[in-house]
């Protein structure tokens, strides 16, 4: 107990907001190992313990009923035990012949929800479906080690308690603390995010209905295919981040005619650069459903896109606040450079190294993300301070989304190579070695790099070029750890984020896409 005072007065003195990343919480923790002269034999345990302060008293603000303790089965009497299990976890026939059945109990008057499962799937599960917002967990240190990345990255308020022995059958723990953890609680409330809500909202927002209220609500053709594409398909992250990104930092639920205004123009926008995208990929469909060119033609769809940049701009403009009007013209702008130079490329394919990717990243797909983080921003009217850290947490997160991509489009093209690699050999510019297209030679000017693999400038053709030697699993090994690189230098532009719902939002984010 004495060391968990210690480590409480050694997280205080550092005022951290969490999240933090599993790379700081190990810093963390042999910083506190050193300062103490503790074996590193107890940097996991730290670790847990670290993570704990930081998130009790959020945890303690939040009501029993929204907390759910977890238990682990080898609580429970190996060989006696006569539990059953169903797809939420054990069936406890409370026999007392362990600890399970009084903990349970314990929850239960406090009014918190508990299971007794292996793994923290079932847990995420029920956050996400908002049926619970904390998680008191027990778990002995090997399975907590396993199961924590999955609580830091998905920012969960939640404490752990390691088990008196490790194991799989026949263990104990601490009931009195972990019945002094469930008992904590705070007179303050802390009303966490409700994703959901806003997703609702949002699905409101785009419903047929009201978005011919929003958007030029004439009878002209071009303005109906307009508003039949703003209602068809698509996640709408972009409006969902923006009106986040507000609610995280003002707490307002009651989003404001601006935020609602905002939120419609950026999917305009998105939505307007899905039809020129279309043309220029030659794509006839998307969303399960024909692309606007391939209804109409390309012309047709170049003004159906022109006209959705329009309303972006004049419902923007019916706003009093003309920064939202500059943030989305500055992306505007940044998309196009970042697409006109990708055109080049394929107009004209040559060698490139790996900045010239990294480039087209920045400008092409960055602006996608960093545009509906700072328009929710603009929105507050204040906390401009935070804009260079979304800024930069922008831009990792932009270029680790798209190397995953290309990451993903590679695997698919060597599938498609294996598969049909003898016709391809035939017409492949350079010669493959094997089923695969690794080279065995640099691409030469005017080589796009092969039928499937290099139709754009992609982080994979870049490496063939600056690294012709390597094979695709040198390749592949190396974008994924990009892709690592860039994830946590995304994390750690939020290091110094003060404000923990916002701070939150960006962690989930960063899981869901990356």
């Amino acid at each position: 107990m004495k060391l968990r005072r210690d480590l409480k007065v050694f997280v205080q003195q550092k005022a951290l907001c969490p999240p933090v990343s599993l790379n700081l919480l190990r810093a963390l923790a042999d910083e506190y190992a050193e300062l103490n002269g503790l074996p590193t034999e107890l940097t996991s345990w730290l670790m847990v313990e670290i993570n704990n302060q930081l998130w009790i008293d959020i945890v303690a603000a939040i009501p029993y009923e929204r907390r759910i303790l977890l238990l682990p089965k080898c609580l429970s009497k190996y060989g006696e035990c006569k539990g059953e299990f169903d797809e939420y976890g054990l069936l406890c026939h409370r026999c007392g012949l362990c600890t399970i059945p009084s903990l349970q109990d314990h929850a239960d008057r406090l009014g918190s929800l508990s299971i007794v499962a292996e793994g923290f799937t079932q847990v995420i599960e029920l956050m996400e479906n908002n049926v619970v917002d904390a998680v008191i967990g027990v778990s002995c240190l090997s399975s907590l080690e396993k199961a924590f990345p999955l609580l830091v990255s998905h920012a969960v308020p939640g404490l752990a308690i390691v088990l008196n022995n490790d194991g799989c059958m026949n263990t104990n723990v601490d009931q009195e603390y972990v019945e002094e953890l469930l008992s904590i609680i705070s007179p303050e409330d802390y009303p966490l995010l409700n994703h959901q809500a806003i997703r609702n909202q949002i699905d409101n927002w785009f419903s047929s209905e009201e978005l011919a209220c929003m958007l030029d609500n004439s009878d002209d053709h071009t303005m109906q295919v307009c508003l039949r594409w703003m209602a068809t398909g698509g996640k709408r992250w972009r409006p969902y981040l923006l009106c986040a990104v507000y609610q995280a930092i003002t707490g307002d639920t009651n989003m404001n005619e601006d935020v609602h205004r905002a939120a419609v123009a950026v999917e305009c926008f998105h939505k307007a650069s899905l039809i020129h995208d279309d043309i220029e990929d030659k794509d006839m469909e998307r969303y399960g459903q024909p692309t606007v060119n391939a209804l109409y033609g390309d012309t047709y769809a170049i003004n159906a896109g022109d006209a959705l940049l329009g309303e972006g701009y004049r419902i923007l403009a019916q706003s009093n606040n003309m920064e939202l009007v500059r943030l989305i013209a500055e992306a505007h702008v940044s998309l196009c450079k970042g697409q006109g130079t990708e055109l080049q490329w394929c107009a004209n394919p040559h060698p490139i190294d790996i900045d010239f990717s990294l480039n087209i990243f920045r400008n092409k797909t960055v602006p996608a993300f960093e545009v509906s983080l700072l328009l929710g921003l603009a929105c507050t009217g204040n906390h401009l301070h935070l804009r260079p850290m979304l800024k930069a947490y922008s831009e990792a997160i932009g270029i680790a989304y798209q190397l995953k991509d290309d990451l993903e489009d590679f695997a698919q093209d060597n599938e498609q190579v294996t598969m049909n690699n003898e016709q391809l050999t035939i017409n492949m510019p350079f010669a493959l070695t094997s089923t695969t297209s690794t080279l065995t030679s640099p691409p030469k000017q005017g080589d796009s790099g092969g039928l499937l693999n290099f139709q754009h400038p992609s982080m994979v053709y870049a490496l063939r070029c600056t690294h012709p030697e390597w094979s695709d699993e040198e390749i592949r090994q190396e974008i994924k750890e990009m892709v690592g690189r860039y994830k946590q230098q995304a994390l750690d532009a939020l290091a110094e984020l003060d404000c923990l719902e916002l701070k939150r939002l960006l962690y989930q984010v960063t899981e869901k896409i990356i």
